[in-house]
């Protein structure tokens, strides 16, 4: 992690985000990258991980594997080009290491080989939140192998470390000359986070929210004030909930309310639902529940599928960093194919935005959507 002193702030210019749901480069994608693990894993369902590739060309067409780093992120390589964050903050849902000790008992383990971590610094990706349910797939050696890649290929990394205090510290991130941008990463067991895999004193693991209790929004807080500086914008990224359903339970809304009230945080970005999920603007702050699966192998996996889970957002905030608060949120709808990123039909667009305006809860304002297929929540609301 940078030191706090090591990226200059300046209040008072706009800052612009991007966050997405999870990223999930093991497996079946791992296979189709040009260094492939052992594609051997132990799943009752599936033994290699080439059968998700597979499973994937039976219902889109021929992968031509191997592909080059680029390829997965399709599309939104020309979207990141063009809208120039200035941070690009994901939920990384795969360990990197070529280890075979496996997490038994857990059913589905996740790895990409080390070697083809550029398919993540083509995408000029600059932090990767780990506390999730699959950071740890292959133990805790090959959750410190994850660090050590990312880290050692410039990525930072937040939520996971070799012990309690580093998996709690935050990632300092933000372009020269605008304002910092803190990513605090937290998880939960509701989101299949086995509760052995908390950091410990000496104990590598992830950062693991004991409750959702105001006792730990007032610890959050401590933390924030430790190294927040003026003008910082400080994200809390949770992995939190089931994978299907639109319900939000109340427990993560009044959460999610308490961190903006009382923790000092502006923007919570909420993952482990495997389809987007409404969002809130709570007093001009951001609130995303749930991104959706940005980037995962599970074309051809039937269930679910008035979900889309295959289509998700690029979300692009605009953060004013003088008082964290939400200006605008430009999104834009994309669909996986064949392990790629696609931009969306017209037709999946304008679904996701009707999902959105009846899900969120956005105090008078709507989201629009453009002649692009471009979705904008402008925030005059939000009290």
């Amino acid at each position: 992690m940078k030191k706090a002193d090591e990226i200059p702030s300046r209040p008072g210019t706009l800052v612009t985000l991007f966050l997405c749901g999870d990223v999930m480069t093991g497996r079946g994608i791992d296979q189709i990258l040009p260094f492939p693990c052992d594609p051997a894993i132990h799943e009752s369902y599936m033994q290699s991980a080439l059968g998700y590739v597979e499973l994937a060309e039976t219902v889109h067409g021929r992968i031509p594997a191997p592909v080059d780093f680029r390829y997965i992120w399709g599309d939104a390589l020309d979207i990141l080009d063009s809208m120039a964050p200035d941070a690009r903050i994901v939920n990384l849902e795969t360990a990197v290491t070529v280890r075979d000790d496996y997490w038994r008992g857990k059913g589905i383990n996740y790895r990409m080989n080390p070697k083809n971590v550029p398919c993540l610094t083509k995408a000029r990706i600059d932090c990767c939140s780990l506390a999730n349910n699959h950071v740890l797939d292959w133990g805790y050696a090959g959750l410190l192998d994850t660090i050590e890649t990312l880290q050692a290929a410039g990525i930072q990394t937040a939520g996971a470390g070799p012990g309690l205090s580093e998996a709690a510290e935050p990632a300092i991130v933000g372009a020269p000359g605008k304002a910092r941008v803190l990513v605090f990463s937290f998880g939960t067991e509701t989101s299949g986070i086995p509760p052995e895999w908390q950091a410990a004193p000496g104990r590598p693991g992830v950062n693991l929210l004991p409750d959702l209790s105001g006792e730990t929004v007032q610890a959050i807080g401590e933390q924030v004030s430790r190294v927040r500086q003026p003008g910082d914008i400080v994200v809390a990224s949770i992995h939190w909930g089931g994978n299907w359903g639109y319900t939000i339970p109340l427990a993560h809304r009044e959460f999610a309310r308490n961190l903006i009230d009382r923790a000092g945080v502006d923007i919570i970005h909420g993952h482990s639902s495997h389809h987007v999920l409404g969002i809130e603007v709570y007093r001009h702050k951001l609130i995303l529940y749930g991104c959706g699966d940005f980037l995962n192998d599970y074309e051809g996996i039937g269930g679910y599928g008035r979900y889309r889970g295959d289509i998700g957002l690029m979300y692009f905030p605009s953060i004013d960093p003088s008082q964290g608060r939400l200006v605008q949120m430009r999104m834009f709808p994309t669909q996986i194919h064949r392990f790629r990123v696609r931009r969306a039909s017209h037709t999946d667009a304008l679904w996701l935005q009707n999902v959105l305006n009846r899900e969120s809860i956005l105090r008078g304002a709507s989201i629009s959507i453009d002649e692009n297929d471009v979705l904008t929540l402008s925030c005059n609301a939000g009290e």
